[in-house]
């Protein structure tokens, strides 16, 4: 073997290696990265999650509105990119526990009773005015000791929470998408699709609650949205009675 053939052999072995070195790291990161969704979301290989859908409360059929449809596809691309599986029931079929399987639920709680429960177990310092009358209030969030009020297509708000039952990291998390208007619903999925990474990074498996605003909705639709608290503590701790009678007496008014 003379000295060119020896150089072009040894040149397509180091080609070689480094190609299957650049495969393997590139493989390396892909999966790190995966399980890091995977851990986030509570998704790992195979499991099985669930996926609460609410009523259209505008419409007097059961439907489902059109906006919550697209949130549901998008949380259905994450289920599917964790290599899960998801079973999509209504929010008056659902009858169980949580904490076995990851749940998403989606729709504030006067058309998803699932959200209700969930609310009513686990964030006792939200309560959302869900008196049918039009006023300022209608579909106020109460949080803590402030008041956010929507301008409907201009001012819209939307909780998103990650929540665990009992210890942190022992159970899978339920996710809630709580929105003023079915268009927050799908923001919130959305804002949650794109920031996974960075809420995993800064909140790891601990419960949290994100108070976010859509922004103008009638013409960006569920696109612009902003991070307005983290508001986990005042989320999680009751009302003072005198807020909660307050509330009381206005929906009596």
């Amino acid at each position: 073997m003379n000295d060119d053939v020896r150089n072009i052999v040894l040149g397509v072995l180091a080609a070689g290696i480094s190609a299957a070195l650049g495969w393997l790291a590139r493989t390396y990161l892909w999966k790190r990265k995966l399980r890091r969704k995977q851990a986030f979301f509570g998704l790992p290989d195979n499991s099985e999650s669930l996926l609460v859908v609410n009523r259209d409360a505008g419409s007097p059929d059961l439907a489902v509105h059109r906006y919550d449809v697209f949130a549901l596809l998008e949380l259905a691309a994450i289920i599917k990119d964790c290599g899960a599986h998801a079973e999509v029931i209504t929010q008056d079929a659902a009858r169980q526990g949580f904490g076995e399987r990851t749940e998403f639920c989606v729709g504030g709680p006067g058309s998803n009773r699932r959200m209700a429960a969930h609310m009513h177990a686990m964030l006792p310092g939200v309560r959302v005015n869900t008196d049918p009358e039009p006023g300022p209030d209608r579909l106020a969030f109460q949080i803590g000791s402030e008041r956010y009020r929507m301008e409907q297509g201009l001012t819209e708000y939307v909780l998103l929470a990650r929540l665990t039952a009992g210890q942190p990291g022992l159970t899978r998390p339920v996710f809630l998408f709580c929105g003023q208007r079915a268009i927050t619903n799908q923001a919130a999925t959305r804002y949650l699709a794109r920031n996974h990474e960075r809420l995993a990074r800064k909140h790891g498996h601990n419960p949290f609650v994100l108070l976010l605003k859509v922004v103008n909705s009638q013409a960006y639709g569920p696109d612009v949205v902003e991070l307005v608290a983290d508001v986990t503590r005042a989320a999680q701790t009751e009302l003072p009675a005198a807020t909660t009678a307050a509330r009381s007496s206005h929906r009596a008014s």
